[in-house]
């Protein structure tokens, strides 16, 4: 009569704990233990938005680029995890640069959700001339106030 016998509930919970532990402990493995850094596309709203602004409308034409270049910034919207604002940069009617200026990075989830989606919605702002993009998965939020905001600068300029 040992107490671990094959039908013995006595067995069953041990194992199910084990199974249990193990599980957790694979779980908790995965989970970055540093906050991810943000992307270049998506710079702070410091100084350096301004000057990537300007350097992204100065290299894509040559000279003359700064003449029609102007910048705007869009509404900021408001979405579940923070503000979404967006700042425009055309030359000659073409969209040169895109820049994030507001977006939420309160803790590190919304800093590695933004740190893969504001490129990724830069990008296909600057592939598509508009404001119709797709939404990023796992940024849905950031992706439709960013879409709002980006929309907002595009009709102040006439686009």
């Amino acid at each position: 009569m040992h107490p671990l016998r094959r039908t013995s509930p006595l067995r069953r919970i041990v194992l199910a704990s084990a199974a249990t532990v193990t599980g957790t402990v694979m779980l908790l493995s995965l989970k970055p233990h540093t906050a991810p850094s943000l992307a270049a596309g998506a710079p702070a709203p410091s100084g350096s938005g301004a000057a990537s602004a300007s350097s992204g409308s100065d290299g894509s034409n040559g000279s003359g680029a700064s003449t029609g270049a102007k910048a705007v910034t869009g509404n900021s919207v408001q979405t579940r995890w923070g503000p979404v604002q967006v700042r425009v940069t055309v030359t000659s009617g073409r969209i040169t640069d895109v820049t994030a200026v507001d977006y939420p990075r309160d803790n590190p989830r919304d800093q590695e959700i933004n740190s893969y989606a504001l490129p990724q919605l830069r990008r296909e702002v600057l592939a598509t001339q508009s404001a119709d993009i797709d939404t990023v998965s796992g940024a849905s939020y950031t992706s439709e106030g960013y879409r709002q905001s980006l929309q907002s600068a595009l009709d102040s300029v006439g686009l």
